[in-house]
């Protein structure tokens, strides 16, 4: 007898262009009894989103073959510390775009008060990305200088607020003078419209930068080079700009610089818990305060995840966009 079914989205023929994305029937999720299973609400979409849906990104081993890497809801099978009914978000491998998830009941986290189920299911995967790789990989100080590539992404909008919240100067950089005010309304320091300016110049007038959070890679490594103060850390994300790049080692040596990088989702489940912990403990505190927020730019009605991609792909968002069930 088949089980309880649920509507997902998935990819024809398993990869391809946005218009590929469409919504099916699919069984819900069978949980272990380490995990919960969420009633999805709202699932953010995400760059490595795109990128799975194009044949690039495999999900881990064990993970869902369907897309969403973090989504909003209730508690409808209770683990761990959780009770049914409970709201929360999660951190997933996959099978974020659906009616139900399940996942890990350690990677999932209390939406903090007064937050709707759309803004906290923006919250996740940035706020886990920048955590793990400002802060943890890049040792993001309260007195040092950030820079951030990519200022108005998803992931640029959070680390803007992060830094700021634990007492850090930031320089932020994007591809138009109107991005460029947008994260200067986010609270950076310096804004760079890296379309017309040279960033790594700026970033040498202003002291330099302890900190740089780079998803380009590519043209953009040399000039984070420049760009760094002695000691500087440069910390990889992704390389939408190219991953091939001439390493400079005399320069790497003069400046004493570490060149760094990570990916989130093939993390195992204990380290991914114990990003949950900290997460949880650091940042929870600055959304409550209001520090930290969750910027939404659009909102697409699941069925039309298609959509959603189209526009995430097209780069003149702030923010996320996200899918509401």
């Amino acid at each position: 007898m088949t089980g309880p079914m649920m509507t997902a989205i998935t990819v024809a023929k398993g990869k391809g262009p946005a218009s590929s994305l469409h919504p099916v029937q699919i069984p819900r999720p069978t949980p272990s009894d380490a995990e919960i299973v969420i009633r999805v609400r709202a699932a953010g979409v995400n760059r490595p989103d795109i990128l799975q849906r194009l044949g690039f990104y495999p999900p881990p081993p064990g993970a869902p073959g369907t897309l969403g890497l973090e989504v909003s809801g209730e508690v409808v099978h209770p683990a761990g510390r959780w009770r049914e009914g409970d709201k929360v978000c999660a951190l997933l491998g996959g099978g974020g775009y659906a009616e139900f998830a399940a996942c890990d009941a350690h990677h999932a986290l209390p939406i903090p008060m007064g937050l709707s189920f759309i803004e906290a299911a923006a919250l996740p995967e940035t706020v886990f990305t920048v955590w793990a790789n400002l802060f943890e990989q890049g040792g993001l100080q309260a007195g040092e200088t950030a820079m951030i590539h990519g200022a108005t992404s998803g992931i640029g909008v959070t680390a803007i607020q992060m830094a700021k919240a634990a007492g850090a100067r930031v320089i932020a950089t994007a591809r138009s003078a109107a991005k460029a005010a947008e994260a200067k309304a986010l609270g950076a320091d310096i804004v760079v419209d890296a379309s017309t300016e040279d960033f790594a110049a700026v970033a040498e007038n202003a002291g330099g930068a302890d900190v740089i959070l780079d998803m380009v890679a590519g043209p953009y490594f040399p000039k984070n080079l420049d760009a760094l103060s002695v000691g500087g850390r440069l910390v990889h994300i992704a390389s939408q700009g190219g991953n091939i790049v001439e390493l400079p080692i005399l320069k790497i040596m003069q400046k004493r610089l570490i060149i760094t990088g990570s990916t989130l989702r093939p993390r195992r489940a204990d380290e991914k818990a114990r990003l949950a912990a900290e997460v949880e403990r650091v940042v929870w505190p600055w959304i409550a305060e209001g520090r930290v927020k969750a910027v939404i730019d659009r909102v697409f009605p699941l069925a039309d995840a298609a959509g959603a991609h189209t526009y995430l792909e097209s780069g003149t968002h702030v923010g996320k966009v996200v899918l509401e069930t």
